[in-house]
């Protein structure tokens, strides 16, 4: 008697090359789902995420990694997309507020879903998978549970195979109630190689963590906390 292979489930990472985006696209990869990788080049200064993005697509051999081209720049409002707004560098992770900060990329994650929507039909996919999260975070309104559940709702309501094929469309954020040491202790233990990865918003030229931005001070705060060093931080 032959054994029928198991059927294909795709799924849609959005794919940052950051650390939290890769952690998630591990879980999804754990879980057994087809990868379709999801980056955006739109208009941030690190910029250099996106080298990181396709070599963590390459290593972790995900199924198809789309890079879609984006000028968020034009409504301005953020420090990752107008060179003319320094991003905030506190002293310590302890010392990030919980108020909107000026990072914040306007509708961001609501442009990024809805693209991935936009994807996951094409590709049979009833799973996006982001790597929001509502613990160790900036005070982003788009990373909160009630946007993701709002986000889904429409979903549901808006496209052709929710519709007709009943395919329901879910967001899996695996990581929104983790800290940042839990989803660093998360990729240790599913092989995810942090040294392909930045997290930066400042980065120097080569992609080197500028270490004082919010993001830098979070991820030290994680792998710290955690009980590992982090292999992306250049030897001196």
């Amino acid at each position: 008697m032959s054994i029928l292979p198991h059927p294909v489930r795709p799924a849609v990472v959005l794919l940052s090359g950051g650390l939290d985006s890769t952690v998630c696209l591990a879980i999804a990869q754990r879980e057994g789902y087809e990868v379709h990788a999801l980056s955006f080049r739109y208009g941030q200064r690190h910029q250099y995420e996106l080298t990181c993005a396709q070599r963590i697509a390459q290593a972790r051999q995900v199924a198809s990694h789309t890079i879609i081209e984006l000028d968020l720049g034009v409504f301005g409002g953020s420090a990752l997309t107008d060179a003319s707004i320094p991003v905030p560098k506190p002293q310590s992770a302890e010392e990030i507020g919980r108020s909107i900060p000026v990072t914040y990329v306007p509708a961001r994650n609501t442009i990024f879903l809805s693209i991935a929507l936009a994807l996951a039909e094409t590709r049979g996919a009833q799973e996006i998978f982001i790597g929001v999260n509502s613990l160790d975070y900036s005070g982003y309104p788009d990373c909160r549970p009630e946007f993701i559940r709002a986000f889904e709702t429409m979903a549901n309501l808006a496209t052709k195979r929710a519709i007709e094929q009943h395919h329901t469309i879910r967001i899996n954020t695996p990581l929104i109630e983790m800290t940042k040491a839990e989803i660093v202790a998360t990729g240790m233990r599913l092989g995810v190689d942090f040294s392909l990865t930045l997290s930066c918003y400042d980065p120097l030229i080569g992609g080197i963590p500028c270490g004082s931005c919010d993001a830098c001070r979070l991820r030290q705060r994680g792998f710290q906390d955690a009980g590992f060093l982090d292999p992306a931080i250049p030897k001196v």
